[in-house]
C-alpha cells in the first residue's frame, strides 16, 4: 500500500508540473497585459518602466524559473487587476466554487444511482429506453444552453427562482442543475452498466437461491462490485464539473473561481489564472488519488496494477 501510494504521489507531482508549464506558456502566448494597463498618452519609457516592475521585459525561461520558485511556496505573485496577492483573490472565490461544485455533484450521484439500478434491475424494457435516452441527451446539451434555458424556464418564464448572483440557496438551484446534469446522465450510463453486468454473476445466483430479497441482493452484493469503476469517476467527475463551472458561474454570475477565471483571461491578469487554475487542478488530482486509495481498499487488486 506504502509503495501504491508512493507512485501516486509522484504522479501527483508530475501532473501539477505538467498543467502549470503549459498554462505558463499558453498565458504568455495570448498577448502582453501591459497592453490593457496604459493609455495611448503614456510614453514608451513609461511602459518599459512597468514592463521591468512586473518582471515582464526578462527573458521567458527566467520569468519561468521565477514562476516555478514561487509556486512551490504557494506565491503566484501579485493580481494585475486587484493589486493584491493572486492566492488571496483565488481562496476568496474558492468557497463559492467548492459549494456549486458540491452541490451539483450530490446532485448527480443522488439522480445517477437510483436511475441507473433501475435501469439495470429493467433491461430493455420501456424505462430502460426511457433513462437511456436522459444519458444520451444529458451529455449531449452544452451547460451554455442548458443553463440559458433554465433561466428563461424558472427565472423568466416561472418566475420561482432567481437568474444569477448570490445570497441564498434559492442562488444555487439553477446553476447546480445546470451543472449536475451532464454528470448525472454520465453517472447513470456507468451505474446501468456496472449493475447490469454483476447481476449475471454467479455470486449473484448463488445470493437469490438462498432466498434473500432482491433489495438484500441488490444492496450487499451487487453494488458493492458494481460501484468500484463509479468512485473512480467521481473523482473525475469533480474535474469536469469545475471546468464547467467557468461557463455556469459566467452564466448566472455566481462569485466563484469558474469567473474569476473568466475575468482574468480577458484582463490578461496572469497571477490570478495561473493560482486559479494551480488550486483546481491540485484539488482535482487529490480528489482522484483518493477516489484511487478508496478503489484499493474496497479492491486490493487495484494496487497490484
Amino acid at each position: 500500500m506504502v509503495a501504491y501510494l508512493g507512485r501516486r504521489l509522484v504522479d501527483l507531482v508530475v501532473t501539477l508540473w505538467g498543467i502549470s508549464t503549459i498554462l505558463f506558456v499558453v498565458l504568455r502566448l495570448s498577448g502582453d497585459p501591459v497592453a490593457l494597463m496604459v493609455t495611448e498618452t503614456t510614453t514608451p519609457e513609461q511602459i518599459a518602466e512597468i514592463r521591468h516592475l512586473l518582471g515582464f521585459d526578462e527573458p521567458l525561461w527566467k520569468q519561468y524559473i521565477r514562476f516555478l520558485g514561487q509556486a512551490v511556496t504557494g506565491d503566484f505573485g501579485q493580481s494585475l487587476r486587484y493589486f493584491k496577492p493572486a492566492a488571496t483573490v483565488v481562496l476568496e472565490t474558492l468557497p463559492a466554487t467548492l459549494q456549486l461544485t458540491a452541490l451539483a455533484l450530490g446532485l448527480s450521484a443522488a439522480v445517477s444511482l437510483p436511475l441507473g439500478v433501475l435501469a439495470a434491475v429493467r433491461r430493455d424494457s420501456w424505462l430502460d429506453g426511457l433513462i437511456g435516452l436522459f444519458t444520451v441527451v444529458g451529455q449531449a446539451i452544452p451547460f451554455y444552453w442548458l443553463g440559458i434555458i433554465f433561466i428563461l424556464v424558472f427565472a423568466v418564464w416561472l418566475r420561482v427562482l432567481p437568474s444569477g448572483g448570490s445570497g441564498g440557496v434559492a442562488h444555487l438551484v439553477l446553476p447546480a442543475a445546470t451543472l449536475a446534469t451532464y454528470s448525472a446522465a454520465r453517472l447513470t450510463q456507468l451505474v446501468r452498466a456496472g449493475t447490469a453486468e454483476v447481476l449475471y454473476e454467479d455470486y449473484i445466483r448463488t445470493a437469490r437461491a438462498k432466498g434473500l430479497h432482491e433489495l438484500v441482493v441488490l444492496a450487499r452484493h451487487a453494488l458493492p462490485n458494481a460501484l468500484i469503476p463509479v468512485i473512480t469517476v467521481l473523482g473525475m467527475e469533480f474535474g469536469i464539473l469545475a471546468g464547467g463551472a467557468v461557463i455556469t458561474e459566467t452564466i448566472f454570475a455566481w462569485p466563484g473561481m469558474g469567473r474569476l477565471v473568466v475575468q482574468g483571461v480577458i484582463g490578461r491578469d496572469y497571477p490570478v489564472v495561473q493560482a486559479a487554475v494551480f488550486f483546481v487542478a491540485a484539488f482535482v488530482v487529490l480528489c482522484n488519488l483518493l477516489a484511487d486509495l478508496i478503489c484499493s481498499w474496497v479492491d486490493p487488486r487495484v494496487r497490484a496494477r
